[in-house]
């Protein structure tokens, strides 16, 4: 058996007792409201994503989508900047850098790239700002749909 060693910190509120034993952590909330009992849930949630992380990893695959001009993704710098080039025939490149941990590979297609990383907040975070980077501003929204979107969510390797 592997021994890993990590410490976390963490603050924990006022009446919350939080225990680690061998492969487990108990977390115990007694007499709370239900905003109080929520927070349990989530450091358990929180707890669980980190481990699925570690042991699989995560993937968001992001495709473009253009009706005239084509979207060009450049990935640069070992996969920590992704560059848009072209988006609705702009001269200017819009680029978003990745955060520590966060990698950006090319999907095969030239419209399609897959971001993976450990964090699962991480992740999300850097599909958004992709897909934010490259909203039509100042247009007729339901009429300019080119843009980069995310189109699968899920893991490196696949769960059991």
């Amino acid at each position: 058996m592997k021994v890993i060693k990590t410490t976390e910190t963490i603050k924990v509120p006022k009446g919350v007792k939080v225990s680690a034993g061998t492969r487990s952590v108990h977390v115990t909330k007694y007499f709370g409201i239900r905003k109080e009992l929520a927070a349990v849930r989530t450091v358990c949630t929180h707890i669980e994503n980190m481990i699925k992380g570690v042991t699989y990893g995560y993937r968001y695959k992001l495709n473009s989508l253009h009706a005239h001009f084509p979207i060009n993704i450049i990935i640069g710098q070992n996969g920590s900047t992704v560059s848009i080039k072209n988006f609705l025939g702009e001269k200017n490149a819009r680029e978003v850098k990745m955060f520590p941990g966060i990698k950006a590979i090319s999907g095969g297609t030239q419209d399609a790239m897959q971001i993976e990383g450990n964090d699962v907040e991480l992740v999300s975070k850097a599909a958004a700002l992709i897909q934010q980077s490259c909203q039509a501003r100042h247009k007729d929204i339901r009429k300019f749909l080119d843009g980069v979107y995310v189109s699968h969510k899920g893991t490196v390797e696949e769960m059991e």
